[in-house]
């Protein structure tokens, strides 16, 4: 079992791995495209396993958990590369939902 890590961990490490080459980050135009990439092959496996198309026999197996994986590393290279820090993005995000749409959504009744 992987272990638990909090998002500043993931982006130190995320971090630390880019840091070791030269090139550094991309820009955020060009990891936006990147997020655009791995986006779409995120929809091409959840469309195997949960769509209406199959895999061809030639395909290699992938799996979506990968797939989030691929898109969760380029989403954390962006706010580094961008300076934002993810936890504190998360907070904003969670304090807008549960102002903004605190009514939008049929609550689940409370168990007593």
């Amino acid at each position: 079992m992987a272990e638990n890590k909090s998002i500043r961990q993931m982006q130190k490490e995320v971090d630390d791995y880019i840091s070791q080459f030269e090139e550094g980050y991309f820009s955020p135009l060009a990891l936006t495209a990147r997020l655009t990439e791995e986006l779409g092959e995120l929809a091409r496996e959840i469309n195997h396993y949960y769509g209406e198309k199959p895999k061809k026999p030639d395909e290699k197996p992938k799996t979506v958990a990968e797939e989030l994986g691929d898109l969760l590393f380029v989403v954390i290279c962006m706010a580094n590369a961008l300076h934002i820090d993810l936890q504190e993005a998360h907070t904003m995000v969670l304090q807008k939902f549960n102002t903004r749409d605190k009514d939008r959504w049929t609550r689940k009744e409370q168990e007593e």
